[in-house]
C-alpha cells in the first residue's frame, strides 16, 4: 500500500505567536561549539535541544554521578548509614590520591573515613580517592562496582552506559550519551532529594585542605544553580552536566567536548541562561485529541479521525518555532475494519535541534466493513476506472 503523509498545518499555526523578541542570527537554529551537548526540562523530560547528543562519549568525572547515584541507593536500602566508616586502602591512596596527579579528596592511607564525608569528597572534590573507596567498600573492588554501576544504567533504561570504573578515568571502554547523562542526571535529582543538596555546596574542607565545587555556574551571578559535575581527560576535554531552578522551573544540560576550561565555563553560563530564556515547551495535542483523518479502505465511512494516544509537548528553541513541521504518515488507504484505538497512524515531529519524533496516532472510532455487495461494486468501479485510464 501506498504510504500517505499529509502536513497538519493547523497544528503548525497553533504556535506561531508573535515575532521572537531573542536576538537570531543569519540561521534561527541555537548554536554550540560543544561537541555533545542537550538541554532537558526536568519536569516534563522534554529535550530541548540535542546536538549530538545520542552518541557514547568519554564522561571523565561526570561519571560520578552514577557512584553516587549506587552509594544513595545502598543507603536508602538501610545497607549502611551516613555515620559508617570505610577504611582507605593503599590502593586507592595510590591510584586517586594525592599521589595520583588525579582530583582527589587528599584521603590518608590505611585511615578510617565517614560514609558522608567520601560522599562530599566525591560531589563537592571530585576526589579519585573518595570514589575508589566507597567502590571497594561497598562491592569489594572497583570493578565489582562497576557492575552495579552497569546494573543501574540496566534498570534507568540508559542504553548507552558502559562503566569500567568509578571514577571516570579514560578508558576505551568507559563511555555513556550526553542523552543517558542528562536522564540520570534527572533521575538523580528526582530520586535523592536530600542527597542532592550536597550538589550544591561550594566548598568542603578534608585534611585540612579546602577545595572548591567545580561548578562553573557558581559565582556567575545566575540565580538558582545548584548542580551538578563537572568532567575533564586529555581524550574527552572538558564537560559539565548543570541544572538549575527559576520561578518553579528546573532546566537540566550536558555540554562535553570544549577545548579549555574557561571555554566550558563560558558556555556553561551561556547554556543556562538561555535555557531559562530562550527555550519552551509547546504544549501540541492533549491526549485523545483529534488531529486529522486517514482513508480507509472498502469501510462504511471514506475516512477515520486520527487522535493522540498521549499528550504531546515539543520543546524547543523559541527563534526555531517557525521552522517546525509535522505530518501525518500512515500506509493507507486504511483496511476496514477498523476499531477504536487501533494504532493506525503516526505523527512526525521535526524542529531544528531535535532529534525527529514519531507520535502514535489512534483510530477516534469503529469503522466497519461495507457489506459484500458495496465491496463488490467498490471492485467493479476500480476494475473500470483501471480499463479507462
Amino acid at each position: 500500500m501506498k504510504k500517505f503523509i499529509y502536513s497538519v498545518m493547523f497544528i503548525a499555526l497553533q504556535i506561531i505567536v508573535a515575532p521572537s523578541v531573542y536576538g537570531q542570527s543569519e540561521t534561527n537554529e541555537f548554536q554550540t561549539p560543544a561537541s555533545h551537548m542537550i538541554i532537558m526540562d526536568h519536569a516534563s523530560g522534554e529535550i530541548l535541544y540535542e546536538k549530538n547528543a545520542r552518541a557514547p562519549m568519554f564522561p571523565a568525572s561526570m561519571t560520578k554521578i552514577m557512584t553516587a547515584s549506587v552509594v544513595f541507593d545502598y543507603l536508602k536500602s538501610g545497607k549502611f548509614e551516613l555515620d559508617d566508616e570505610m577504611k582507605v586502602s593503599v590502593d586507592a591512596w595510590r591510584r586517586g590520591g594525592a599521589a595520583s596527579g588525579s582530583s582527589t579528596m587528599y584521603l590518608e592511607p590505611n585511615s578510617k573515613v565517614k560514609v558522608s564525608d567520601l560522599i562530599r569528597g566525591v560531589i563537592v572534590q571530585s576526589g579519585n580517592d573518595a570514589c575508589i573507596v566507597l567502590a571497594q567498600g561497598i562491592a569489594g573492588s572497583e570493578e565489582a562496582f562497576a557492575e552495579l554501576m552497569n546494573n543501574k544504567a540496566t534498570e534507568l533504561g540508559l542504553s548507552s552506559a558502559n562503566f569500567v570504573n568509578a571514577t571516570g578515568w579514560p578508558h576505551p571502554d568507559h563511555k555513556i550519551s550526553a542523552y543517558d547523562l542528562v536522564r540520570l542526571a534527572r533521575h538523580s535529582i528526582s530520586s535523592y532529594p536530600e542527597m542532592y543538596k550536597i550538589y550544591g555546596e561550594k566548598t568542603y574542607t578534608w585534611n585540612n585542605i579546602k577545595q572548591p565545587n567545580r561548578n562553573p555556574l557558581f559565582g556567575s551571578g545566575i540565580s538558582g544553580v545548584d548542580g551538578l559535575k563537572t568532567g575533564h581527560t586529555e581524550i574527552s576535554k572538558y564537560g559539565f552536566v548543570g541544572s538549575g531552578v527559576q520561578n518553579g522551573k528546573r532546566i537540566i544540560f550536558v555540554i562535553n567536548g570544549l577545548e579549555t576550561n574557561a571555554a566550558r565555563r563560558s558556555e556553561s553560563r551561556r547554556i543556562m541562561r538561555s535555557a531559562f530564556n530562550d527555550f519552551k515547551v509547546y504544549s501540541i495535542l492533549k491526549k485523545s485529541q483529534s488531529v486529522g483523518y486517514a482513508n480507509v479502505f472498502m469501510g462504511k465511512d471514506k475516512t477515520v479521525p486520527l487522535v493522540a494516544r498521549d499528550d504531546v509537548n515539543v520543546g524547543v528553541y523559541i527563534p526555531s518555532r517557525v521552522d517546525m513541521e509535522f505530518k501525518i504518515i500512515y500506509n493507507g488507504p486504511i483496511p476496514s475494519p477498523i476499531y477504536k484505538g487501533d494504532h493506525v497512524a503516526n505523527l512526525l515531529v521535526t524542529a531544528p535541534g531535535r532529534t525527529d519524533e514519531i507520535v502514535p496516532l489512534l483510530a477516534g472510532k469503529d469503522v466497519d466493513r461495507k457489506s459484500i455487495l458495496g465491496r463488490i461494486m467498490v471492485s467493479l468501479l476500480d476494475k473500470i476506472r483501471g480499463e479507462q485510464s
